[in-house]
This record gives structure tokens, C-alpha cells and sequence, in this order.
């Protein structure tokens, strides 16, 4: 699993020795001294989280070099989450950092573990906020752009999406991993009435539960460790346009009971705060589970299911699509080979019959990554077997059944993925781009043990 990049600026040799020390195993941490070696880093790397001493070279007892290193930073690479390390002293200049842009400040002598915490919510915010960039430039030409299908069942699901969006009420998506979910919530609101209004998605699954409160509702200045500005959550940020809840079914029950509230009243609280603060967002949620078991199961509420399900869409998973494989891998294709310079014109005889005859657990998002893969591997005009690395699928052989082909091949990644991972089956799901519920019924469908 790659590690999150992390930028240390400091002038104190000791310290970041220790810092390094103690955030190495869950970052890839970089050290810089200077302004010049950390923009050096700063363009080699592109660390999503920088903690910066303000007092730097040539002179270290003032805070000029440290505010032209955040300017510069903020300037160039804005979604970059700066920290400010500065003195007790120096509160004026830690809230001025704060003002021109600055993510948070922290106060020496560094306490490792509050400073922790900032780090965690920092790289989480830092990747929504890739997510949703990336997600803008990916639905920046048509409004169905990488949900391409001729199948009748997509086109239902384009008809659909067109009536959904001129209504304001909530939407329920139910599909499995890498359907595309997300790309439906966009669509919805690039058609809807609050097309000119954000757009905020967010994984309910990824936050931590102590974390996901304050993303989605806010916080106070105070409330708790780390805040020291007051911060307006998701809801907030969607006001005018749409919030998108991802993976619904794995949010904590008590914040069911304050989505509900929001449903009904729509009025939101901020952590630490009395104010009630009228928000108007639009609710697309989306999920991959049961919901109907998780209620019987007690995991869901029934009341907050029937207030999200007043619009439910239903999205297949690739296997369901047949027809519509081989035009996405081609589409993903072509993306992939301008993005990479490179002028891949196609895919190999044998390349083409895997690819169509691969059941795809892990749907549209695993078949996109073995392609965006495959073209930074391969250095020949046509995608082959083995660039999309399923060469170990026998399609050619007269004895194998295409359902025993699948079941080959299926089990084979499985296996490698495991096997790569040092059996941390989250990790091997995560790389083979499905869900870990989905993996465990794969393992025991094809009796691979855990």
C-alpha cells in the first residue's frame, strides 16, 4: 500500500530526526531544512501535508522565510494542508498563517500525539478534496463521460438519472463496489437544479467514527484536541448544492439520528455548538449493502432508510453489462494512452477474450485500474494478456468452460492479492478494487481459505 507523502520543514536537526522517527510507519516522510530544498520537495513529490517552522534560514529568529515558504506553497500547490509549527509566544503569527490559508497551527515543544491527530484529519481532508478534483475533471465533458453503455439497461439507467435530477427530493443509489456510484451522484447534479451549487461527496466508510461528526456537521473553536478555529462540516459546504453520502449503511447510529433530524427540519448542529444553522443541500446517499438486513439487523434505521429511499436507483454490476466491457476497457483505453503520451492503439486477440470473458468482481473501477495499469506497462502498440496481467487465464484451452475460465482467473487474483498483502484481506480487497464483504463470499464461493 503506498504511503501518504509527508513534508517536514524544520531547522532543527534533532527534531526532524525524531519526527521522522515517529510518523514513518504510517507516512512517507520528507525532511527539509530551507526553502530551497523544501520546494525542491515540494515539486519533486507533491506532499499533500506540510508541517512548517516559520523560524527558518537565513534567519531563524524571525518568521519572514517560513511565510514565504507558505505563500509560496499556498500559491502553487493550494490544496496542499500546511501546518504551522510555532512557538507559544507567537500566537499572532500562527493566527496570521491561519488567515492567509494555512490548514492549522501547533505549538513547540511538539506533543507527538495530538500532533497525530491534526495529521490524520489533515491527509483526510487533503483527500477528499483530490477525490472531488479529480472527480470535476472526470465529469468535466458529458454528463454520462466514463459511464458509457449500449446495453438497455444503462440506457434505463441514463433515462433515469435525467428524471431523478429536475426533482429535489433524496436518492437512494444501491450497487455493488466500483459501479459507479459516485459518477451517478455527480450526474444527478450536473442535470439537477442545483447544478451551479457544490457538488461534496463523501465515504462514510473511510472516516474514522471519532472523526466523522465533525466532517459532516463541524465543530467549534475548543471542542476537542486539534480544534483550534472553528470549522464548518460537509453539510455546510453543501449549502446551495448537493451532498453525497457514500457507503450510508456504515454510518454510526447516532449520526443517523442527526441525518434524520437534518431530513426532517433541515437544520444542522456544530459539534460544541447551541446555534441551529439552516442548510439548504440536496441528499444523494448510495450503498453497497443490504440495507433491508442491516435493519433487521438493527444497524439501520428504519425511519432514516424510508427518508432516504424516496428515489432509489439501482446500478448493475459489469457482469450484467456484457455488451458494454469491451466499450468501456477501449474508453478507459484512450484516456489512459493520451494521460501517458503513449499511442496504444488497441488490445491483443487474446487480450480481448479475457477482458470479455472475466466476471469483473470488483466492476467498473477494477476493470479501469488493470487498464490504466496495462498502458504504463506496456511499450507495444496493443494491450496484451500480460500487460493486463491475466495471462494465467487459459481461454484458449478446449477443456475450460467459460464459467471455469472466470472461476480461474478469479481465484488466481485472489490468491496473489493475499498472498502480496501477508494475508491482510483489507489490503488484497483494496487492491483488487472490491469491497472486503465481497472478498470473503469470492473466498468461500471458491473455497480459498482465510
Amino acid at each position: 500500500m503506498v504511503k501518504e507523502k509527508l513534508l517536514i520543514v524544520d531547522d532543527d536537526e534533532d527534531l526532524r530526526t525524531q519526527m521522522k522517527w515517529a510518523l514513518g510507519t504510517d507516512y512517507e516522510v520528507y525532511l527539509a531544512e530551507d526553502r530551497k530544498s523544501a520546494m525542491n520537495i515540494m515539486i519533486t513529490e507533491k506532499p499533500d501535508v506540510v508541517t512548517l517552522d516559520l523560524g527558518l534560514p537565513p534567519n531563524p529568529a524571525g518568521v519572514e522565510e517560513g511565510f514565504a515558504i507558505l505563500d509560496q506553497i499556498l500559491d502553487e500547490y493550494s490544496n496542499t494542508k500546511v501546518i504551522i509549527i510555532t512557538g507559544r509566544g507567537e500566537k499572532e503569527h500562527a493566527l496570521r498563517a491561519i488567515e492567509k490559508g494555512a490548514y492549522d497551527f501547533f505549538y513547540k515543544p511538539i506533543e507527538l500525539d495530538e500532533l497525530k491527530i491534526v495529521l490524520r484529519r489533515a491527509f483526510h481532508i487533503a483527500r477528499l478534496e483530490n477525490e472531488q478534483i479529480e472527480l470535476k475533471k472526470r465529469l468535466s465533458g458529458d454528463t454520462f463521460e466514463f459511464m458509457t453503455g449500449t446495453s438497455q439497461v444503462m440506457q434505463d439507467l441514463f433515462s433515469m438519472i435525467r428524471k431523478v435530477a429536475t426533482t429535489d427530493a433524496p436518492v437512494l443509489i444501491i450497487g455493488e463496489s466500483g459501479t459507479g456510484k459516485e459518477l451517478v451522484a455527480c450526474a444527478v447534479h450536473r442535470l439537477g437544479l442545483r447544478k451551479d451549487g457544490p457538488f461534496i461527496p463523501i465515504n462514510c466508510s473511510a472516516i474514522p467514527e471519532n472523526l466523522i461528526e465533525s466532517e459532516l456537521f463541524g465543530h467549534e473553536k475548543g471542542t476537542f484536541t486539534g480544534a483550534h478555529t472553528q470549522r464548518k462540516g460537509r453539510f455546510e459546504m453543501a449549502d446551495g448544492g448537493t451532498l453525497f453520502l457514500d457507503e450510508i449503511g456504515e454510518l454510526p447510529s447516532h449520526l443517523q439520528v442527526k441525518l434524520l433530524r437534518f431530513l426532517q427540519e433541515k437544520t444542522i448542529e456544530r459539534i460544541g455548538g447551541r446555534q441551529q444553522i439552516e442548510v439548504d443541500t440536496r441528499i444523494l446517499a448510495a450503498t453497497n449493502r443490504n440495507l433491508e438486513e442491516a435493519i433487521k439487523n438493527g444497524t439501520f434505521r428504519e425511519d432514516l432508510y424510508y427518508r432516504l429511499n424516496v428515489i432509489r436507483i439501482n446500478l448493475p454490476p459489469l457482469r450484467e453489462r456484457q455488451s458494454d466491457i469491451l466499450l468501456l476497457a477501449k474508453t478507459f483505453l484512450d484516456r489512459y494512452s493520451q494521460e501517458n503520451r503513449k499511442k496504444i492503439k488497441g488490445f491483443s486477440e487474446k487480450a480481448i477474450n479475457a477482458i470479455q470473458s472475466y466476471a469483473w468482481p470488483g466492476n467498473v473501477r477494477e476493470l479501469e485500474n488493470r487498464i490504466k495499469r496495462a498502458v504504463i506497462m506496456s511499450d507495444d502498440k496493443k494491450i496484451s494478456l500480460e500487460d493486463l496481467e491475466m495471462e494465467f487465464l487459459d481461454i484458449e484451452s478446449k477443456h475450460v468452460t467459460l464459467k471455469d475460465a472466470r472461476e480461474k482467473l478469479e481465484k488466481e487474483m485472489i490468491i496473489r492479492a493475499v498472498a502480496k498483502n501477508d494475508g491482510n484481506l483489507s489490503k488484497a480487497a483494496a487492491e483488487l478494487g472490491i469491497s472486503r464483504p465481497t472478498l470473503y463470499d469470492l473466498m468461500d464461493k471458491l473455497q480459498i481459505s482465510r
